[in-house]
C-alpha cells in the first residue's frame, strides 16, 4: 500500500490546509520505478491512496477541483501508475476514504472547526459525490483489483450507505474485490466481518496478525514498514527484513494476505530503508515463493513451535510447506 496522508491530529483549519496545494509537487515520482520495485519485491498488486480523509484526490477528478490537477505537479498520478502496473504484471488497486473533511456536505465537522457551520450540509449530496468519484476510479483506469475503503466508522455512515456503494463497485467492475470497510461490519481493528448482512469481501486487520487467523473469512493484514502510514523523516524505526519475511510467512500460514505499507517522500521517492528491504524480500520470495503464492492456511491452527506451515492442492493430494 502506498499512502499519502494528511495529519488530522494537527487540527489545521480548512483555509490553511488548502494552501498546501501550492506545495504539492512530487517531481521525482516515477510510476515505472514504483511498479518495478513492487514487482521485484514479489508483490502482486499495488494499493495506492486515491483520496484520504482530507478529501484531496490524487487523480484528475471531474467532480472536484481539490485534486492533483490544482497543484504545481498537474499530472494524474493514478493514470501513470495504472499503466506502469499493467506493464509489470501488477493489479492496480485503490485505497479510498469515505470520510472527507474537505467536502462541505460531509458530516460531522471536526471538533476544532468551530467557525465552519454545518448549516445547509446535505449528506445525501455528499454520498452522490462519493459515488461519482468511485465511478471515475472504476471507469477511467482500466481493470481494478481491489477497492480498499476506509473512514467508515463515523455515525453518519451506515449500512444503508455501505451496501449501495458496494453494489456500485460490483456493477461497474464485476470482478473487483471490495474490503469490509465499505460497510459497518468491522469489529474494531481486528477487521473481521461480524455479520453476513454487511457488505465486503474480506476483513482488514490493522497493524496486527490475528493469533489464529480469521477462519471462514478472507482477510488481509495492513501493516506499516515503520511506525507511520505516511512519510515521516524522523521515523527510522523500520522493521528488519527478517522480521517482515517472518511476518509474511506467519500471515500466509494463517490463510491471509499481507498489505505492506510504504510512505513516499514529498518528492515522490521511497525512503532508502524501504527500497533496501523490499529488494531483500524479493530475493527471498524468488527462492521460496512457491510456499506463499496460491497457498492456504496450514492445518496447524495454533502454529508450530519451530516455524509455520502452508499448504496447497497438488496432483490430487495436498502438499505442505
Amino acid at each position: 500500500m502506498v499512502r499519502i496522508l494528511s495529519v488530522g491530529a494537527a487540527q489545521i483549519p480548512l483555509e490553511e490546509y488548502d494552501k498546501f496545494l501550492a506545495q504539492f509537487n512530487p517531481v521525482k515520482f516515477d510510476a515505472d520505478a514504483w511498479a518495478k520495485m513492487a514487482a521485484d519485491a514479489g508483490m502482486k498488486y499495488i494499493v495506492i491512496t486515491s483520496k484520504h480523509h482530507d478529501g484531496f484526490a490524487l487523480f484528475d477528478s471531474r467532480v472536484s477541483d481539490f485534486d492533483v490537477m490544482a497543484t504545481p505537479f498537474q499530472r494524474d498520478i493514478l493514470k501513470e501508475l495504472a499503466e506502469a502496473c499493467r506493464k509489470h504484471g501488477l493489479k492496480m488497486c485503490f485505497y479510498h476514504s469515505i470520510m472527507d473533511w474537505h467536502h462541505p456536505d460531509y458530516l460531522p465537522r471536526r471538533d476544532w472547526e468551530t467557525n465552519r457551520s454545518s448549516e445547509g450540509a446535505d449528506f445525501k449530496r455528499f454520498e452522490a459525490y462519493l459515488h461519482a468519484q468511485v465511478t471515475e476510479l472504476l471507469t477511467h483506469y482500466g481493470p481494478i483489483g481491489v477497492m480498499w475503503f476506509d473512514g467508515e466508522w463515523e455515525s453518519t455512515w451506515t449500512h444503508e450507505h455501505g451496501r449501495p456503494l458496494y453494489d456500485l463497485c460490483r456493477k461497474l467492475q464485476p470482478s473487483v474485490i471490495v474490503n469490509n470497510r465499505v460497510d459497518k461490519g468491522r469489529a474494531g481493528m481486528a477487521g473481521m466481518t461480524i455479520d453476513d448482512k454487511f457488505a465486503g469481501d474480506f476483513g482488514t486487520p490493522e497493524q496486527e496478525v490475528p493469533h489464529e487467523g480469521l477462519p471462514g473469512v478472507d482477510w488481509e493484514s495492513c501493516i506499516t514498514m515503520n511506525q507511520n502510514w505516511g512519510y515521516n523523516r524522523a521515523d527510522k524505526n523500520f522493521k528488519s527484513t527478517r522480521d517482515m519475511i517472518r511476518m509474511l510467512v506467519d500471515i500466509a500460514s494463517k490463510g491471509g494476505n499481507l498489505l505492506l505499507n510504504i510512505g513516499p517522500t514529498a518528492e515522490g521517492e521511497f525512503p532508502p530503508e524501504s527500497v533496501e528491504r523490499l529488494a531483500a524480500i524479493g530475493k527471498w520470495v524468488k527462492v521460496h515463493g512457491e510456499s506463499i503464492y496460491g497457498t492456504q492456511a496450514g492445518p496447524f491452527r495454533k502454529g508450530l513451535a519451530w516455524g509455520r506451515c502452508t499448504m496447497k492442492p497438488v496432483d490430487g493430494g495436498t502438499r505442505l510447506y
